[in-house]
């Protein structure tokens, strides 16, 4: 009887880790996830599906009106002007999660942004880019499980994803990458 629970056991403890195996191989083929799922506001309050950016490239980058970055914004708008025509969009995210930078409301933020860089790519209601109130879609952009590429985290405003043509993540810089570095550049015109 002894030997037979033994015996029992080990078949248990076998189908166990084929099981566990099975888990982790699925999870290691896991598919990369896109951004058409998601769904945000504008910076109107308006809706505005992900789903609709599907063949073009996208930079989604967190932004804030009072930041050292900010004049970033000048460079966006001249990338966004050049490259908007050839399937290419950038999406602004204001956020407040760094230091206060972003203390404005959607309104102040929108006429802040035309003011004084002209802004016409896309801009969205302001959210949150990090912790426990983190927005869908940046938990989708910092979480591998979600994105299938890379865990990462906003390290502060103005951090740029990449999404290629697929809705995938494809690279991801920080604020110190200016929009128009060469191989941001590379990667729009390729």
């Amino acid at each position: 009887m002894k030997k037979f629970i033994l015996s029992l056991v080990s078949l248990l403890a076998l189908a166990c880790n084929q099981q566990k195996q099975a888990t982790i191989d699925q999870n290691s083929n896991m598919e990369k996830g896109n951004i058409y799922d998601y769904k945000v506001l504008d910076i109107t309050g308006e809706d505005f599906d992900l789903s609709e950016l599907k063949g073009k490239k996208v930079m989604i980058v967190n932004t804030a009106s009072k930041c050292g970055f900010t004049p970033q914004y000048e460079q966006l708008e001249e990338i966004y002007n050049t490259y908007q025509d050839d399937n290419f969009v950038i999406i602004g995210f204001p956020a407040n999660n760094f230091m206060s930078q972003e203390p404005g409301t959607n309104e102040e933020i929108q006429e802040f942004c035309q003011l004084n860089y002209g802004v016409t790519f896309p801009m969205m209601s302001k959210i949150s880019v990090k912790g426990d109130d983190m927005h869908p879609l940046y938990q989708f952009l910092t979480q591998k499980e979600k994105n299938g590429v890379s865990d990462n985290e906003v390290k502060w405003n103005f951090q740029k994803y990449l999404i290629g043509k697929d809705g995938t993540l494809e690279h991801v810089f920080y604020s110190k990458t200016l929009p128009n570095d060469p191989e941001i550049i590379a990667w729009i015109e390729k």
